[in-house]
């Protein structure tokens, strides 16, 4: 007999699922049933939320969903955390939970894993959440579920399977071929009116987000025809070259570009929040935009939040400026438009107003000289912090991190072995503190286990810095910042990683030459080096 959670698998192998985050636990082992008959790798992480961090990654690297087995209970309150980051980040990732059986739902006798609601509790963090009351249901719950990741603005999906459904005869299911729903496009007329505004504009401006990663030629193109300045959000960094004349890079929150958008008679904004993680991470609500405000998302309510525009334009991002390219056609530009002194004057500004940076910089371009190619995945720290700002990656997808949206600690390591799982061709420089590598520290077993090679660059300052600072700017002493300081060498040696702690660029660069590619290379500064400005 195939029961329900065979099925399941073998309709997520055909559906190019090839990968699943999970711990196994008594509620799901029918889930894993059927994994030995498929292509399907599962990697073991040492915690929920690390699974959850594990599949944001692999998702933001290849554009398609992680997957992820949890059990009912605690395996749900572990994974919320994570699954509220990649909602914020519009991630696709699909949860597959376990729940209990159909007749023991929501009676509160004290069953295991018991929760009153696990699809109320997971509500707020989902596209939607759905309770599997009978077999014949799960090829249209997944179909929706894809649904979500292919043609709407991507999130975490919940589905929940009672203990009786996983286990129930699914022989009379077929395998269903992936039907994809084709996204939303502008028509011509609103796409003919936005071509109006921005061919008579004297001063453009174009904001691009992570919403535009699929869109790279694109975005080139456009920048390019615009003639205007092109500011990029941490999620969309990589889809204008370094050395673009255009690229502002992704400054929103100096004043020099902020004081470009301000003057800007229109600004064309795509696949963007507009919100303060992007353009307003020193908190002043100073991100002001007086001219024409166009807005291109496939979130229509998002199109009305934070700026309200003068022209919404409810579209996927890439279709939308193709057909903003072909309505600029034969349109003659303004003349007075100077998209690329006006850039190269806001870039000089900048490079003043970070002149303090010159340490960060220098390491940044260390990495960088020896790993090329390499991708960042960070977490909330220091070198994050000013790398949104400094670095301008080779193609989109190169630098995400948890400092964007619900800014969680402990992202960055098991984010970072999902990226590397997505795309082992490319090396992972994991960015991350040792406040935030203490929240999923274990996770290193599970790269070793899994054989994942990566380079974690641990910034040690000894506590919470960060918040330190902002305590003492705040005139409150600090309490509970100053946290025991493991010796993190020792630790990572004891998990099976390579470490070492860097004295030096010149070490630095020598121990990134010798990363393995099969586990974890550790590489700890300390705050009392050259490193640290």
């Amino acid at each position: 007999m195939t029961t329900c959670g065979e099925f399941l698998v073998k309709q997520l192998e055909a559906w190019g699922v090839d990968t699943v985050f999970g711990i196994p636990g008594v509620h799901t082992v029918e889930l894993y049933r059927g994994l030995p008959s498929t292509q399907i790798r599962h990697i073991t992480p040492r915690h929920e939320q690390g699974a959850g961090f594990m599949a944001d990654g692999y998702a933001r690297v290849l554009g398609k969903p992680g997957v992820c087995f949890i059990i009912t209970g605690p395996g749900m309150t572990n994974i919320l955390t994570a699954m509220g980051q990649a909602y914020a980040d519009s991630i696709p990732m699909l949860v597959i939970s376990s729940v209990n059986e159909r007749a023991r739902l929501a009676h509160g006798n004290g069953y295991l894993h018991e929760l009153p609601d696990q699809r109320g509790m997971s509500a707020g963090v989902t596209a939607f959440s759905h309770t599997l009351l009978s077999v014949e249901e799960l090829p249209a719950v997944l179909a929706r579920a894809f649904a979500v990741f292919d043609s709407e603005r991507p999130r975490p999906v919940h589905i929940e399977l009672p203990l009786d459904i996983i286990t129930a005869c699914a022989e009379h299911l077929t395998v269903r071929p992936r039907v994809v729903i084709e996204r939303p496009t502008a028509s011509a007329a609103v796409l003919e009116h936005a071509a109006t505004l921005l061919s008579s504009a004297a001063r453009p401006v174009l904001l691009i987000g992570g919403g535009c990663v699929g869109a790279h030629d694109q975005v080139q193109a456009l920048a390019q025809r615009l003639d205007a300045p092109t500011a990029l959000t941490i999620n969309a960094k990589g889809l204008l070259a370094a050395n673009h004349p255009l690229l502002l890079g992704s400054n929103h929150s100096f004043d020099p570009v902020r004081r470009l958008v301000k003057d800007a008679d229109v600004v064309l904004a795509i696949g963007t929040e507009l919100g303060e993680t992007d353009h307003d991470i020193v908190f002043d609500q100073n991100f002001c935009i007086n001219g024409q405000l166009i807005r291109i998302d496939i979130d229509a309510e998002q199109l009305m939040r934070n700026h309200t525009p003068t022209l919404a334009i409810r579209s996927d991002a890439a279709a939308a400026i193709e057909g903003m390219l072909g309505a600029l056609e034969h349109r003659q530009l303004n003349t007075e438009r100077a998209g690329a002194s006006r850039t190269a004057e806001v870039r000089r500004e900048l490079d003043a107003e970070q002149q303090s940076w010159s340490n960060y910089r220098q390491l940044f371009d260390t990495v960088l000289e020896v790993l090329p190619s390499a991708r960042f995945v960070g977490d909330s720290t220091q070198t994050v912090y000013t790398g949104n700002h400094l670095v301008n990656t080779k193609g989109s997808r190169r630098w995400f991190n948890s400092t964007t949206g619900f800014g969680t600690l402990g992202y960055g390591l098991p984010a970072a072995m999902g990226a590397r799982l997505a795309d082992p061709t490319s090396p992972v420089i994991c960015l991350i503190g040792d406040g935030g590598l203490q929240f999923t520290l274990p996770e290193l077993a599970s790269a070793v286990e899994a054989r994942i090679g990566i380079v974690v660059l641990l910034w040690n300052n000894y506590g919470y810095g960060e918040i330190k600072h902002y305590m003492e700017r705040r005139d409150i002493q600090p309490i509970g910042v100053d946290i025991y300081t493991p010796d993190f060498i020792t630790i990572a040696r004891g998990f099976g990683c390579v470490a070492e702690r860097a004295v030096d660029f010149q070490h630095l660069a020598r121990l990134l030459s010798d990363a393995p590619s099969d586990r974890p290379m550790v590489i700890e500064i300390l705050q009392a080096t050259p490193f640290h400005p």
